[in-house]
Parts: structure tokens; C-alpha cells; sequence
């Protein structure tokens, strides 16, 4: 049987996406970015001194992103503060984020992104890293570009653009057992250049459903790109 989205989206459609900017008043900049239920609020710090002075870089700021899930943004329990997952999101988003900023403009300092998901529903690294870019682009910081993000999954045979949690766990029978039956690819795309700033996978695909689905993500952040312009450029004009 062929497989349909639980929620009724064509393969190539995103959730509702909702973005707005400067929404924490006292950060250099902010931005919430939603895909339907997964949100993100991202706030900025900086460029400002970086303590202790031995982390200091006379040739570069550094970049430093905190993700998180709020404790209540999830149905199962969790403790609050940071976790390996997402300490390695935290690591992934600077990665995807680092190309398009001027860092060696600011010499000896440091830029905190802080990220909050409060509420989560699957695809919660692609929501964080497009409030962050907005959040940045927000606080006046320099940028090449900005960088747009979205989940590509191979679920059964299917190439869908952002995932659901649902859809993350979707399982087939196979010889009387049930088997993950989902591969979830995170991507982020520079908006002018194009270049991919991160792809992540979990979960087995051919090359050529690969390329497809990069593809697919490709397509779905010009969109993305273009909700984050709009966005920015009518807080400018008030």
C-alpha cells in the first residue's frame, strides 16, 4: 500500500510555518520560527567580550549556540538543562550557522544564540536553525546570507518535506515484525549561494533517493528563505 501523509499534505508541503522577529525585547536580536507544532525561539547576545580571556581568538568571534527543549514541550518527562542530544544539535546549528557571518569582525569576542523549543512535534533542529538566522539577521549582525532549514524523510518509498513525529515513528510489518520504516534527513541551505550547511541522516537510502531528497529540501528552503525575508523586512519598515 502506498503511503499517505497522516495529516493530509501533498509530499512537497511543509506544516503552517508562522515567523516572527524581535519578540524578546531585551536581546540584540530574536525570532520564533514554527513548522505546525515544532517551535522555536531564538534569542541573541553579542558581539560582546568573551570570559575566561585564554578562549579569546585575536583573528575571529566565536559562535556559540545553546539549544535546548523546554521541559514542558515534550509528553515524556524530561529533566531540565542541556542533554547529549542536545548539546550535539547545539554543535550542528553553530556548524550550519558559522558561514554566513563577518566572525572576523569582531576579534576577542563572542555571539550567543540561545534557543528554546517550546513545543515540539519533530523537525525541531530545522525550526531552531531558521529562528536563529532570522534572530541574527535581527540583531544587525553582518551576514552573507541567511541560512534556511527543512526535514527531508524517506518514509516507506515516499520523499516527504517536513517530517511530523508521527511520521518519524511510521513503521511497516515485515515477517510478522514491526520495522522502522522512516529515514530522517535535516537540511540547511545558504539563501544566495545555495550550498548545503548541513545534512544529517538517520536511517538507510539509496544515493539516488538521496538526491532526491536533497532535491526536495532544496525546493522547500526557497520558500523558507523567502517567509524569513518577508518576515525581517516588515519589522525594518515599522
Amino acid at each position: 500500500m502506498a503511503f499517505k501523509r497522516p495529516d493530509g499534505r501533498s509530499f512537497d508541503q511543509t506544516r503552517k510555518i508562522e515567523a516572527k522577529v524581535g519578540i524578546i525585547k531585551k536581546a540584540d536580536g530574536s525570532a520564533l520560527f514554527s513548522f505546525g507544532d515544532s517551535k522555536a525561539i531564538a534569542a541573541v547576545y553579542g558581539p560582546r567580550q568573551l570570559y575566561p580571556q585564554h578562549l579569546q581568538n585575536p583573528e575571529k568571534c566565536l559562535l556559540r549556540c545553546h539549544y535546548d527543549l523546554a521541559s514542558f514541550s515534550v509528553t515524556e518527562r524530561k529533566r531540565p538543562g542541556p542533554t547529549r542530544r542536545s548539546s550535539e544539535i547545539s554543535y550542528v546549528m553553530t556548524k550550519a550557522l558559522e558561514p554566513v557571518l563577518h566572525l572576523q569582525n569582531f576579534p576577542n569576542s563572542v555571539v550567543d544564540v540561545y534557543i528554546i523549543i517550546t513545543q515540539a512535534d519533530a523537525s525541531t533542529r530545522c525550526a531552531a536553525i531558521n529562528a536563529a538566522s532570522m534572530a541574527l539577521a535581527n540583531a544587525g549582525l553582518l551576514m552573507k546570507e541567511l541560512v534556511s532549514s527543512v526535514s527531508i524523510g524517506k518514509v516507506a518509498d515516499a520523499i516527504v518535506v517536513d517530517l511530523t513525529k508521527e511520521e518519524e515513528d511510521y513503521t511497516i510489518t515485515k515477517e510478522g515484525k514491526e520495522e522502522k520504516a522512516t529515514t530522517d534527513i535535516p537540511l540547511a541551505f545558504l539563501s544566495r549561494s545555495e550550498k548545503l550547511s548541513l545534512l544529517q541522516l538517520d536511517g538507510k537510502i539509496k544515493l539516488q533517493e538521496l538526491k532526491q531528497a536533497i532535491a526536495a529540501g532544496k525546493k522547500a528552503c526557497v520558500k523558507i528563505t523567502e517567509i524569513q525575508k518577508q518576515t525581517l523586512k516588515k519589522i525594518k519598515e515599522k
